[in-house]
């Protein structure tokens, strides 16, 4: 431990001081590895999500290509008739 190799930089280290770091850094550690577990756990679903969103884009894509042959089939049936006929 770095503390344990500087003991005359800030004096004797006792072994009560030194078990209070310990847990103080084991608690930091285990409320670091929980966040840790829910960013990644936060990420998947953000992932998931995406996915969802760019298969519902390609159906889209799909659908605008349909309508727009469509009206180009359409307008392409217009264009030889005359407004004053029919």
């Amino acid at each position: 431990m770095i503390l344990q190799e500087y003991p005359r930089a800030r004096g004797p280290i006792t072994h009560s001081e030194l078990a209070a770091l310990t847990r103080r850094f084991e608690e930091v550690a285990e409320r670091h590895d929980r966040e840790f577990g829910i960013i990644k756990s936060d990420l998947t679903a953000v992932r998931l999500q995406i996915g969802n969103l760019d298969q519902k884009v390609e159906a889209l894509d799909k659908k605008i290509d349909r309508n727009q042959a469509q009206i180009i089939e359409l307008l392409t049936q217009l264009v030889g008739q005359r407004p004053d006929v029919g």
